[in-house]
């Protein structure tokens, strides 16, 4: 029972932590100041050892034995419950955030499922190199550069648009599939670079 709660709750807790950087980038209005800071949300997931799937997915090509498969989608999970949860309570605290997501969600379900699904790609490509500068060079110069320009690009990361969604209170279909499309992409672009580091390492072999 440990094994599933321990990476539920961790979950949970990383998706806290990036629903408070979605609600510091709502209410920022310095955009690029906005960005910047929320690079708060990965430094404390990163320190804490949070279960972030997008900070986990792209490892899976170098681990992938089922303890690790069942940790990175436990963690998807907690996610969507920490989101969820962060999206209502902070809404119902401070409305203009509600609005502001509101806002920015519309705009999002605007875009076309091709745009919605590169965005998340580029997005995870991101998160991918952020978190493997953290685990292998031990800096946090990928965390500090990289969320900053996905979020400045337009890309999108999954789990922060769950947290928008949530605070704006759109539950429909058509935000699932947009959050389904995000999710896809940010699994496609965290695998990009070691799929291609082993395809590499096959041929060097």
């Amino acid at each position: 029972m440990h094994s599933v709660i321990a990476p539920l709750l961790d979950g949970v807790l990383a998706g806290l932590m990036v629903s408070i950087g979605g609600a510091e980038l709502l209410s920022c209005e310095n955009r690029i100041a906005g960005a910047a800071l929320f690079s708060v949300a990965l430094l404390a997931i990163c320190y804490f050892g949070f279960n972030l799937y997008t900070g986990k997915i792209g490892f899976l090509l170098r681990s992938h034995s089922k303890a690790d498969v069942s940790v990175t989608f436990l963690g998807l999970i907690g996610n969507m419950v920490g989101t969820v949860i962060a999206g209502l309570l902070i809404s119902a605290a401070l409305p203009a955030i509600h609005e502001a997501a509101l806002t920015a969600c519309e705009k999002r379900l605007t875009q076309l499922p091709l745009q919605t699904l590169l965005c998340g790609f580029f997005c995870g490509i991101l998160m991918y190199t952020a978190v493997w500068i953290y685990r292998e060079k031990k800096s946090i110069s990928g965390i500090l550069f990289c969320i900053p320009v996905f979020i400045l690009s337009g890309f999108e990361h999954s789990v922060a648009d769950m947290f928008y969604f949530a605070a704006a209170g759109l539950f429909s279909l058509r935000s699932f599939v947009y959050i389904f499309l995000v999710v896809l992409g940010n699994t496609l672009g965290g695998l990009c670079i070691p799929a291609v580091q082993a395809l590499k390492g096959e041929q060097n072999a």
